[in-house]
């Protein structure tokens, strides 16, 4: 009887150890390539089949159950929340896959994330303003730009402190904070508090999500486009 009894706690004991493995594992590989959260080089994003996989496992049922684990979020100032919206400007549907290439349809209305340093904005030095690239909206300048090695475009701070709205995300089993256009909706990417000074925050965005207005060198403002960004009518989204 008793060593049926110490093999019993053995196995529970085991059991116990490799839970906490597989949730450290999930969650460092979840944070790595899906939370776009961490200024280290990654690889491309897990995926679908692999996560369906471990999901078969019920690994996220092991990080559900779990003590909280602290990630690099910023809070949310009082009220930002939101379930529901009517933008100020929006687009049928129809017309976006029409006008958007498929990526820049999956990032901006399917909350999608491209795949780092794919991007045609991460690497981008050009001095000058980035639009939404939905409806046209100013959201950052390239004064704000800034290398941070995750491998998406980087701003410590945006255009105007109205360009962006946003929203606690619960997405995969993390708390982040996902970034829209506040003008039509757009999915843009999400907010961490790892940034520079003098904001101390990181604007982590996708390039799918950006057009670029070039500054023009002559004439001190703004000249020629990249990203296809467009404005339209008041129609709900």
């Amino acid at each position: 009887m008793g060593i049926l009894l110490h093999k019993h706690k053995l196995s529970t004991v085991r059991h116990k150890g490799m839970a906490v493995f597989l949730r450290r594992g999930l969650l460092l590989a979840l944070h790595r390539t899906l939370g776009q959260g961490s200024n280290t080089a990654y690889p491309s994003a897990l995926p679908a089949a692999v996560l369906a996989t471990m999901s078969g496992f019920n690994l996220l049922h092991l990080i559900s159950k779990s003590q909280p684990v602290p990630l690099r979020s910023c809070s949310l100032p009082s009220g930002a929340c939101r379930s529901k919206k009517t933008w100020s400007v929006s687009f049928p549907q129809e017309e976006l896959r029409k006008r958007l290439t498929p990526k820049q349809f999956h990032v901006t209305q399917e909350r999608g994330t491209e795949s780092a340093f794919t991007g045609e904005f991460t690497y981008h030095k050009d001095e000058g303003t980035y639009h939404c690239v939905v409806c046209g909206a100013p959201l950052f300048s390239s004064d704000s730009k800034f290398d941070s090695g995750s491998g998406w475009p980087s701003f410590f701070d945006l255009l105007k402190e109205e360009s962006v709205s946003l929203a606690d995300d619960f997405s995969y089993g993390l708390h982040r904070v996902e970034t829209t256009c506040n003008q039509c909706g757009a999915h843009l990417g999400h907010l961490f508090d790892d940034g520079p000074k003098p904001t101390g925050k990181r604007y982590c965005i996708n390039s799918a999500s950006l057009a670029f207005q070039a500054k023009d060198p002559a004439e001190g403002g703004a000249s020629a486009s990249s990203g296809g960004a467009a404005t339209g009518g008041k129609i709900d989204l």
